[in-house]
């Protein structure tokens, strides 16, 4: 491998603005219900259909800073079925890298899809260290909870759609954890939507506790005894 593939290269955010870096970064670029949810209990996202908008909520310039794709199998069986109905936009790109987990895929798959059974923490090690731009966690829930709880989750992107639909998919599946986000921006669209974009603040491991721990902090309300 050349010596230059290390060399810091010039790379887009997911807001499309300039930045200098080395590792992948792996980042949940996604919608949800102002209560939360990405999905209906039975998968359906007919709530995300609305008035046209004069823009795309900048997913042209977050596509183009990234070149590989990760889902979970019920994600990846739901962008199957839109492609059966001919959805435009549904079929996969040939140019992105798409990888499926499941803990039980099938003996083959067409490229550009892989399937993957390796422990998260080694692959996403081996998938950070090779050269190339940033990664979208597509989803769902699960995949996005597991990715967390080994601390390889970098960003969140989150699109809030001003729509209440009461029950649904979660946007993390259920755990028991605390994770500490940093606003980097904020951006409010003229037909309600808002663009929420944070930074996922590492923890420090603690003496006696597992690497992976998160902090377990209580807020210091004004008022409340110590």
């Amino acid at each position: 491998m050349r010596p230059l593939e290390f060399a810091p290269q010039l790379k887009r955010d997911p807001l499309g603005r300039a930045t200098k870096s080395v590792m992948r970064k792996i980042i949940v670029y996604i919608a949800t219900s102002a209560d939360g949810y990405i999905a209906r209990p039975d998968g359906n996202v007919d709530w995300l259909n609305r008035p046209r908008f004069a823009g795309d909520y900048g997913m042209r310039a977050f596509y183009r800073s990234i070149d590989t794709i990760l889902w979970g199998r019920k994600t990846y069986e739901v962008a199957l079925e839109f492609q059966k109905q001919g959805i435009k936009g549904a079929a996969f790109d040939p140019k992105v890298k798409n990888y499926i987990f499941s803990h039980h895929p099938p003996s083959s798959a067409a490229p550009p899809v892989e399937y993957v059974t390796d422990a998260i923490p080694a692959f996403a090690r081996r998938l950070r260290a090779t050269p190339g731009k940033d990664i979208w966690m597509m989803g769902g829930a699960g995949l996005i909870a597991s990715f967390l709880d080994e601390n390889e989750i970098d960003e969140f992107v989150i699109h809030v759609i001003p729509t209440l639909i009461g029950e649904g998919i979660p946007l993390i599946a259920a755990r028991h954890l605390e994770v500490p986000l940093q606003l980097r921006s904020c951006r409010r669209y003229s037909d309600g939507v808002v663009r929420l974009h944070y930074s996922v603040l590492k923890p420090r491991p603690r003496k006696g506790r597992g690497g992976n721990a998160r902090p377990n902090r209580r807020l210091k309300l004004a008022g409340a005894r110590k």
